[in-house]
Formats: structure tokens, C-alpha cells, sequence
């Protein structure tokens, strides 16, 4: 009897908990009727009553429901890196609180892990969302199929579906500021995309803020691409070139015309301009260097306050 675990990481979704769990239970009826359910729903640290609904899915169905309680916010993929590490299932599946993918959709992906497939990926084929949301969006799966990993779908993706072996394999790299999704497809396991609509959020407002979503290209760029550092080398090597052939111009024109101007202004606009150049190198050379130092430090990537096991019992926590 194959046993399947499904991930939902929960932050600020009091409003959203009662409508996706009829959702989820209702998507049951999909799959063959040897498949045993267990959802583990990982409270990110939320300042509302998530925690309430959730235990309150719990009650409702008590033999499927586990609840990671978390301590404080750690960020999506963390949570999903902790619900990772209490599911049981023999295959796991991840989707989000607010319902923007669709559940039903976890029936197919579970007929391809059936066919030997580790890694299934619900490609976001288009959205219903508009205006500055998908544009960043789009932006963003963009570079990264451009800049870090070429073999991904376009549009991108974060409804996944995959083995234990491919949920151990992430457990072991304890990966730090990275984007977990990109880093099951960095693994190398053959992977199947299937394309769907992502749905837009009508339940509550998101808390995907623009400095989230602006941490999450730094991360997923610097993680997975070298592309930054070797453009800092190439544009270094170039502005060499230039300063040299205007050196030497600099040098034949002071012989031929020793009374030519000194040219103040165009020894600023270059002074100004490599300086630019040196500060933002320094920059992006810095964000690697956190990250050394953030990973040195081996600090958790999430601390479990408490883990409400199915039953309505508490459970054992869990080190990261």
C-alpha cells in the first residue's frame, strides 16, 4: 500500500486551511484505492489562527493529519524542507495553502511516479494573474532557465510531486539560501513536466513581498549559477582593454599635441564609472561570501516547536 505525503507549508492561511483540506480530501477519490493519505501542514511561524485551522483539520480527519508548529518564520522552503523531514510517505507531493494549484492535479503526477519516474513538476503553462505579479514572475523563471539551470520548464515551477529517494537526497545536502524546487531538478533524476494553469489567489491576500521574491532570485541565481561572478570577470578583462588603448591614446596625444585640454571630464566619467563598476563587483562578491559564511555557521534551518502528531498526540521534535 503505497503511502503518499503532501506538504503544505502555512503562513498567514487561517482563511485558506478549511477551504483547501475539503479540497485536498476531495482529490482523494482520484487516486487508486490502495493509496494511504498523509498530510503534514507546517505553520511557518504565522501571527493569525493558522495554527487553529490546521489543528482543527486534524481533528476532523485525526489518522492523516500531522502539524509541524514551527517557532518562528523561516520562509517557505525551509518549512518545506522540515515537512520533508516529518512526512513518512513513500512519495511526497508539495503544494501551497491558497489553492493556486490545483490538488486533482496530484493524480496524474502519482500515475507517473507509478510508471518509475522520481520527480514529477507541475509546469505553470500560464496564470491567471496579472499585471506587475506575473511580469516578476515570468522575469524570474526566465533568468533562471537562461543564467542557472537550462534544463528546467519554461514558466516554471512549484507544485512538485517526487520519491523518498529524491526527498532524502535533499534532506542529506542540508542546503542553505537556496531554492529547494530548483534543487530536486539539480540532482539529475529524469523528470516529467506537465503543463496547467496556475489559478489566482481568491482567498486572502499573499505575503510574497517584494523583498521575499528579491531574496529568492538572489538565492536561486547565486545558488545555482556562476554566471554573476564570471560576468564581473568579463566586464573587468573589457574595462582593462579599454583603459589600456585609452592609455595609450592619451600617452600619443600628449607627444603630438603636448597643449591639447587635460580632458578633465572624460577622466571623471571613467573614474566614476569603474568606480561603479568596483562597488558592484564588491557587492555580488559579498553575497557569495554570506553565504560561506552563513553556511559555516551550520546554523538550523528551522527550529520545530512542537509536532502535533496524527491522533491528536504530541510528538517527538525533530532537529533539522
Amino acid at each position: 500500500m503505497p503511502k503518499l505525503s503532501v506538504i503544505i507549508p502555512c503562513y498567514y492561511n487561517e482563511a485558506n486551511i478549511p477551504v483547501t483540506s475539503q479540497e485536498l480530501l476531495a482529490a482523494e477519490r482520484l487516486f487508486p484505492a490502495d493509496v494511504t493519505f498523509e498530510y503534514v501542514m507546517v505553520d511557518d511561524g504565522s501571527g493569525d489562527q493558522t495554527l487553529a485551522a490546521l489543528l482543527a483539520f486534524q481533528r476532523q480527519c485525526p489518522d492523516k493529519v500531522r502539524v509541524v508548529e514551527l517557532a518562528g518564520n523561516v520562509g517557505s522552503y525551509n518549512a518545506i524542507v522540515a515537512g520533508m523531514a516529518h512526512a513518512t510517505g513513500d512519495c511526497l507531493a508539495v503544494t501551497g495553502a491558497d489553492l493556486q494549484d490545483p490538488p486533482e492535479l496530484m493524480a496524474q503526477m502519482y500515475g507517473y511516479w507509478q510508471q518509475g519516474f522520481r520527480l514529477v513538476l507541475g509546469n505553470r503553462q500560464d496564470r491567471e494573474e496579472t499585471g506587475p505579479a506575473r511580469w516578476l514572475a515570468d522575469t524570474f523563471h526566465w533568468l533562471m532557465k537562461r543564467l542557472a539551470l537550462r534544463n528546467i520548464p519554461d514558466g516554471g515551477f512549484d507544485f512538485v510531486f517526487f520519491d523518498r529517494q529524491v526527498a532524502n537526497e535533499v534532506l542529506r545536502l542540508h542546503e542553505r539560501n537556496s531554492n529547494v524546487f530548483y534543487l530536486m531538478v539539480w540532482l539529475g533524476y529524469a523528470y516529467v513536466s506537465i503543463p496547467y494553469v496556475r489559478r489566482k489567489r481568491s482567498i486572502g491576500r499573499s505575503r510574497w513581498t517584494l523583498g521575499k521574491k528579491v531574496k529568492l532570485l538572489l538565492d536561486s541565481l547565486l545558488s545555482f549559477s556562476f554566471v554573476p561572478i564570471r560576468a564581473i570577470s568579463l566586464i573587468g578583462l573589457s574595462l582593462g582593454i579599454i583603459a589600456t588603448l585609452y592609455g595609450f591614446y592619451i600617452i600619443g596625444l600628449r607627444l603630438v599635441s603636448p597643449n591639447e585640454p587635460q580632458g578633465w571630464t572624460t577622466l571623471m566619467v571613467v573614474l566614476l564609472f569603474v568606480s561603479a563598476f568596483q562597488m558592484t563587483a564588491l557587492g555580488v562578491i559579498g553575497e557569495y561570501v554570506w553565504r560561506g559564511l552563513d553556511a559555516a555557521r551550520n546554523r538550523p534551518l528551522y527550529v520545530v516547536k512542537q509536532v502535533h502528531e496524527p491522533g491528536g498526540q504530541t510528538g517527538p521534535v525533530s532537529l533539522p
